[in-house]
């Protein structure tokens, strides 16, 4: 499981011409999913995100967590993030995972970071065509792979 975190400004997600999600100060997440992942990846992904000390203190350093700070976050499916690149120059998405896994995994995703966060989180739609506009932060932007725990 893959996600690339934006700390934001202002996030929103629209499906079909129509706000599905939208925010102030906190974290756009894009996540992209293997056939592989499990239940292992959804919880150390959630609780290094709520807890990844990326936003800034009173002293200007990046010091707190998306808990500290009471930020929102926006979950957006992405597929994409499992693009191979290796050869020629289409991308081959072999590693991503189909509908039939992945969709339960992401809405598991979405119930254990809304657990973490205690409150709502927002989403786009499944394998929608999706429009995401942000004001990204800083920039901050990481990337996270649960494969890559060490």
């Amino acid at each position: 499981m893959r996600v690339v975190l934006q700390r934001v400004s202002k996030a929103s997600v629209q499906v079909h011409h129509e706000i599905n999600a939208v925010m102030q100060h906190g974290l756009l997440i894009l996540l992209g999913i293997e056939a592989e992942d499990g239940q292992e990846d959804i919880d150390w992904l959630c609780n290094k995100i709520v807890k990844m000390r990326i936003f800034n203190d009173e002293n200007d350093a990046m010091n707190l967590s998306l808990l500290d700070v009471d930020g929102d976050a926006i979950v957006v499916s992405q597929f994409t993030l499992h693009a191979s690149t290796k050869k020629g120059n289409r991308p081959s998405f072999i590693k991503a995972a189909k509908p039939d896994v992945a969709v339960p995994l992401y809405e598991k995703f979405l119930e254990k970071l809304e657990e973490a966060l205690g409150k709502p989180v927002g989403s786009g739609k499944f394998g929608a065509d999706m429009k995401v506009e942000l004001i990204n932060d800083g920039p901050v932007t990481i990337l996270m792979d649960s494969k890559d725990k060490s």
